[in-house]
């Protein structure tokens, strides 16, 4: 883990220094956190160049990790986002790593299967969702139509799970054929990886349910099948211990996610990204201790959730976190690592543009040296 603080005599907070991320130097310690923007090719759903202005334009993060991208059209849970499973996926998403690269920004893809938080209709053939259990989350997703109701999923066979997990080991490959610097796997906000690891989605009687190491063994699975692809210094993954994004539960998470996170850092992968707090709500919204997670794990720690510019100078400062990653603020502000460093003004988010749409409040924000012009 690489804490070097700022260079002596200068009055830059560590936020603002750059990082050694592996064996990647990361130019700051502002992240661009994954947003799900609904704004894929209709058809393919592969990055077109509206998507790659998007990215250049936020390449000036000290690492870029996308918005949520299927593994597969059965990973796929809400309409007009990415996947990374066609030939012309990945060509879409060549062009924007290359167009991030030469920004000189850091890039990782979000790999994700949503399992139960899908629709029939998004689903090949429209059939069911897949998930651990037969058990319909209580929450929407969001169709050609409009928001709707998730549909009831069906229990993946014992045996199907190993075709899973290679589904995530070949997006790995697919993702390193675009060019990407690494991969995040979505293990948070109750999609599949999370769906296993909780005792609320997963009632499974089998080696992948009951106990908590049962229940983490898919998570653990999946992350040992994608380093194989990448080096394990360029693997994270993404956890949000008690939010309850899509119906995400469990009757005991502190002990779920101290093993789970023992078992990341055994494996020496090179980050976890957690999400503190309920996303889009309170970072106090039940009780947890994150910082048993941040000392359990060797690696790098992303804090993410509600951070301000502050509360993120802070969290570095006091060796809280190694980096801290920013949602919407990235949406709508382009530049947001020099508005933070300069503490100017930023822009405010246009929440009825975040889903859906065309540049409109997706690539037209102004920059600093647009607003000054």
């Amino acid at each position: 883990m690489s804490h070097s603080a700022a260079p002596a005599g200068t009055e830059t907070p560590a936020l603002f220094t750059p990082y050694r991320l592996g064996d990647l130097t990361l130019k700051n310690r502002v992240v661009m956190a994954p947003l799900t923007r609904n704004r894929a090719s209709r058809g393919d759903d592969a990055p077109n160049a509206l998507n790659v202005e998007y990215y250049r334009q936020r390449a000036g993060a000290g690492l870029i990790i996308t918005e949520g991208t299927q593994i597969s059209q059965q990973g796929q849970g809400y309409v007009w986002t990415p996947g990374i499973y066609s030939e012309a996926q990945i060509a879409g998403w060549k062009a924007v790593t290359d167009a991030v690269h030469a920004e000189g920004g850091v890039i990782f893809a979000q790999l994700w299967h949503v399992g139960r938080v899908s629709h029939r209709t998004l689903q090949p053939g429209e059939a069911a969702p897949v998930a651990p259990s037969a058990l319909r989350a209580a929450t929407k997703t969001y169709i050609e139509s409009g928001f709707t109701e998730v549909s009831k999923p069906r229990a993946l066979a014992l045996d199907e799970i190993p075709g899973i997990v290679a589904q995530f080991t070949q997006a790995a490959r697919n993702a390193k054929a675009a060019g990407f610097d690494g991969i995040e796997l979505h293990g948070a906000h109750g999609y599949l990886i999370d769906q296993f690891l909780r005792d609320a989605s997963n009632r499974r009687e089998d080696a992948y349910g009951g106990s908590i190491e049962n229940r983490c063994r898919f998570a653990l699975e999946v992350v040992d099948a994608v380093c194989t692809v990448f080096p394990k210094e360029r693997v994270g993954i993404r956890i949000s211990p008690v939010s309850p994004a899509n119906d995400a539960r469990d009757s005991d998470p502190q002990p779920l996610f101290a093993h789970l996170v023992a078992a990341l850092d055994q494996r020496g992968i090179g980050f976890i990204h957690v999400v503190e707090g309920a996303t889009r709500e309170a970072r106090d919204y039940l009780p947890f201790d994150y910082k048993a997670l941040r000392r359990a794990f060797r690696g790098t720690y992303i804090a993410n959730n509600s951070f301000t510019r502050d509360l993120a100078i802070a969290a570095v400062a006091n060796d809280e976190a190694d980096l801290v990653a920013f949602g919407r603020l990235f949406i709508a502000n382009p530049d947001l690592p020099e508005r933070l460093r300069r503490n100017t003004p930023l822009n405010t988010p246009q929440v009825e543009t975040f889903y859906g749409g065309d540049a409109r409040g997706y690539t037209d924000y102004p920059a600093l040296a647009d607003a000054a012009g």
